[in-house]
């Protein structure tokens, strides 16, 4: 047998253990994926920006929002999406648009439109977000409600 005719007999054995390792698996509960969130839209049904050119940058925050509490107003300049991890959480846009987040509820948020979220909860609200940017890009922009412009927030 040939150099190539081995390199690819050991490629499809190695393909083949593999497709049964990830099928006995799962099979055996250890391996299960769910598709939490998919889309083009944001939560407001309008499509998704293009993503920014350059050095791609993913960056991941876990946010807590006390109960009672809500975040300023604010902006997102890219496509961000997060899971609600516990508590309860109502995110508003502009015209009264609103969503109720219970925990495991994805959101794919808006961007360049002013929203808040609000947690009228008595504990709370956890969410893990991920922002899909570029590197040394401030992703989050609170809006001055009295001059109606973005003023860079903290990443």
């Amino acid at each position: 047998m040939n150099r190539s005719a081995k390199y690819l007999l050991s490629a499809l054995v190695l393909t083949t253990i593999g497709a049964y390792s990830l099928a006995w698996a799962h099979e055996d509960g250890v391996l299960k994926v769910t598709t939490v969130a998919k889309s083009t839209k944001a939560w407001d049904g309008e499509p998704l920006p293009a993503y920014p050119t350059g050095q791609p940058e993913i960056t991941i925050l876990r946010i807590v929002i006390p109960a009672g509490e809500k975040t300023p107003l604010h902006t997102h300049s890219v496509i961000n999406a997060g899971v609600l991890l516990s508590g309860e959480l109502v995110v508003h846009a502009e015209g009264g648009l609103t969503k109720t987040l219970k925990p495991g509820d994805p959101l794919i948020e808006l961007v360049n439109k002013p929203h808040w979220g609000q947690n009228d909860g008595k504990v709370d609200a956890v969410i893990l977000v991920f922002y899909a940017g570029v590197e040394g890009q401030t992703f989050t922009h609170i809006v001055d409600e009295h001059e109606n412009h973005d003023a860079p927030a903290e990443k």
